[in-house]
């Protein structure tokens, strides 16, 4: 069993870095179409890749057998999601012994969102309210462990205003992360004018812009009222103006001209929101080989 390395250490290098996220599949169908993602997207050699976690912790189990499967098989060092849903503190140190264990030492730290029919976060009875709390108990029983934590360039849903998203986020970085992953956005001067705000905060750790290839209108859509991202007309216009099959290619081509601009203006790479796609991926990749 192979060891991994803290992420953190990518952040020191002189070439950008670039990651990938797949989400753990609901059935054996979904699991094959996930692995032949990766299978695709594995010559380009991703940095890291990502794995989420189910609200209430309902795919637990998968996410780790997928982890495992990422990480042994396929050699990507892997980041596993972890979040305060459904899970006490003692069940949070199991789990995170269990990555542990198997040679994980990176986690993407998070509160989470409630789980579905709830309005709102509830802790469970010895459980931690805040990713600031994991963030801390991970630092504290966990010193080697490289600690990813998101933030919301357009204000997460639930703050009251971006001050006090911003010192959120704060709290986050002084217990303990060591960058920061930005939730979807379309607009780069949203991403610049994030750095820009995160710096007048103290916040000093690397912040990696996370680009959603769209593939359809609708998806954005959604996409964007749940994390209350906001959609560029001209985008909107040109997934419109074309036929549906084509839609995910108008996405592609928007995410690469945004990685162009990332990068050419100094971000520490990327990361894509790969949905257990390859194919928008790939478009991406292949023309920065160019």
């Amino acid at each position: 069993m192979s060891k991994g390395t803290s992420i953190s250490n990518f952040f020191t290098r002189d070439k950008p870095l670039f990651s990938l996220e797949f989400f753990p599949p609901k059935n054996e169908a979904g699991g094959e179409k996930m692995l032949k993602a990766a299978a695709a997207l594995k010559p380009h050699n991703p940095d890291f890749v990502s794995i989420t976690y189910g609200a209430g912790g309902g795919t637990r189990k998968t996410t780790m057998h997928y982890a495992k499967i990422l990480k042994n098989e396929f050699g990507f060092e892997v980041m596993p999601h972890l979040t305060c849903v459904g899970h006490t503190k003692t069940e949070l140190l199991t789990i995170l012994e269990d990555f542990a264990q198997e040679g994980f030492c990176n986690i993407m730290a998070l509160r989470g969102d409630p789980p579905k029919g709830e309005d709102e976060f509830r802790p469970i009875e010895g459980g931690l309210s805040y990713a600031t709390e994991l963030v801390s108990l991970i630092r504290k029983n966990f010193s080697h462990f490289g600690i990813g934590v998101g933030g919301y360039p357009e204000k997460h849903p639930e703050s009251p205003s971006k001050k006090d998203d911003l010192l959120h986020l704060k709290e986050k970085v002084d217990a303990g992360a060591d960058f920061i992953t930005t939730q979807l956005f379309f607009d780069n001067q949203v991403y610049f004018k994030f750095l820009e705000d995160c710096g007048k905060a103290n916040i000093e750790i690397p912040v990696l812009p996370g680009l959603l290839p769209v593939q359809s209108i609708g998806q954005v859509q959604r996409f964007c009222k749940m994390c209350e991202a906001s959609l560029p007309t001209e985008l909107q216009n040109k997934l419109e103006d074309v036929e549906k099959d084509n839609q995910p290619a108008v996405g592609a081509d928007w995410a690469k001209e945004q990685v162009k601009e990332l990068v050419k203006e100094g971000a520490p790479g990327f990361h894509l929101y790969a949905l257990n796609q390859s194919e928008a991926s790939l478009q991406i990749l292949e023309w920065l080989k160019k």
